[in-house]
């Protein structure tokens, strides 16, 4: 079938709507930030030091963590005191069960590429592109990647109702259980 010039304008302005439709709800399509958080779930936001009224110390090893739930209200701002005391690179990751999912894929793909190794992170190849434009420099404010015998925060602000969960995603330390649930009350 031919196209004449109005079926092309009224495809071309339906395209354009769709798109413009597509643009206006990509927003709500995304969760708060994290590596594999194409989820459309509120896990909570980043955090202010002045809104801090308690700090939880996470203590992880090889490969657990030393709680296995932590219990937060809904709303509240806390301060994560993070230590690696293991001999491996840990994660600590505050997302639901399928970022965590998502997220597994690409600290495999991060194994791979050798930005991350057993026992260190290759910082600088932390820029290297993962596809579409994206890097693992592992900068979220929801998630910390940490090398043995060292420590750092993450404040993060909890929503009102979610089923999250803190985990290391690094390839098969949450197969082996390095998880736990975050209860909101």
């Amino acid at each position: 079938m031919p196209y004449t010039k109005t079926s092309i304008i009224r495809r071309f302005a339906a395209s354009a709507a769709l798109l413009g439709t597509i643009i206006a709800f990509a927003p709500a399509a995304f969760s708060s930030p994290g590596h594999g958080s194409g989820m459309n779930m509120d896990i909570g936001e980043p955090g202010k030091l002045s809104d801090v009224r308690r700090t939880v110390n996470v203590v992880m090893e090889d490969n657990f963590f030393d709680q296995e739930k932590i219990i937060v209200r809904g709303g509240e701002t806390v301060r994560f005191m993070i230590e690696n005391k293991g001999e491996f690179v840990h994660e600590f990751n505050i997302g639901t069960a399928a970022m965590h999912a998502e997220h597994q894929k690409e600290m495999f793909m991060m194994m791979e590429h050798g930005a991350l190794e057993n026992d260190k992170i290759n910082m600088s190849m932390m820029e290297m592109d993962m596809g579409n434009g994206m890097t693992m420099k592992h900068d979220d404010s929801n998630s910390v990647l940490i090398e043995p015998g060292k420590s750092a925060e993450v404040i993060w602000t909890f929503p009102k109702d979610a089923e999250l969960e803190f985990a290391c995603n690094v390839p098969g330390h949450y197969e082996s259980g390095m998880m736990g649930k975050v209860h909101l009350q």
